[in-house]
């Protein structure tokens, strides 16, 4: 089942989710200071991921052409849209917390080098480790995520499912249109500029500067298309 291990990434987002909620009720102090540890691990792992690449001018290049293409589609207003639509679903009388779980842990679970580098192993060679290590690391930070941003966390699960889901669908074509050499690059220039989004992220759970990350996310693409138009450019 090329799909499966999406599957079990869904399920345990949703699952680690559940468990957060179920947790006693964390005193505020507490929660600050989880959400502060939580915040530096993610700015640890994006400084990992954005070194991967040896040409930052194109990694610059893609976040500014990326940026542009966001704010132009407004990426980050329809996120925090479905988040309020989901907001008035759950009945949480607008706090905005359910629309800041949901978009905050989506993009922490969608972007990065597992996302693509487990759907591509799902669609191409029917295995699903390295989705079944993503999983079991999502699952446990959605037991942390739920536990101080709420039921929103939940729903993250739905964009995660498809976006890995397209990914292992398409793997097969992406494998035979750009072959193994190309592919790696590929994957290294998507990390790189994912690690710079997922710093973002991090900032924005430290409350030190808030990120559009949302409308950054056409520079995951253009990181992608670069490798190929650098390619034949040469």
């Amino acid at each position: 089942m090329v799909l499966w291990g999406t599957a079990v990434n869904a399920a345990a987002i949703i699952a680690g989710g559940l468990l957060g909620l179920l947790l006693p009720k964390l005193k505020d102090g507490i929660k600050e200071t989880v959400m502060q540890g939580l915040g530096l691990s993610v700015v640890v792992l994006g400084f990992s991921m954005a070194l991967k690449s040896d040409n930052f001018l194109v990694v610059i290049a893609c976040l500014v052409a990326g940026g542009i293409a966001g704010e132009l589609l407004r990426i980050d207003k329809g996120l925090q849209w479905l988040g309020t639509q989901l907001e008035r679903l759950v009945g949480n009388g607008g706090s905005g917390k359910v629309a800041t779980g949901f978009v905050t842990t989506t993009l922490i679970y969608c972007i990065g080098a597992m996302a693509v580098l487990g759907s591509l192993q799902s669609g191409m060679e029917q295995e699903h480790s390295i989705l079944y290590t993503k999983s079991m690391l999502d699952g446990f930070s959605a037991v942390i995520f739920a536990s101080t941003l709420g039921v929103g966390v939940l729903f993250s699960a739905i964009p995660v499912f498809i976006y890995q889901g397209i990914i292992a669908l398409a793997a097969t074509w992406i494998a035979l249109a750009f072959g193994d050499v190309m592919l790696n690059e590929m994957i290294t220039q998507i990390t790189a500029v994912g690690g710079i989004l997922i710093i973002g992220i991090g900032l924005n759970v430290l409350e030190i500067k808030k990120v559009n990350v949302a409308n950054l996310l056409p520079a995951i693409v253009m990181a992608a298309l670069s490798v190929p138009v650098m390619a034949l450019w040469n």
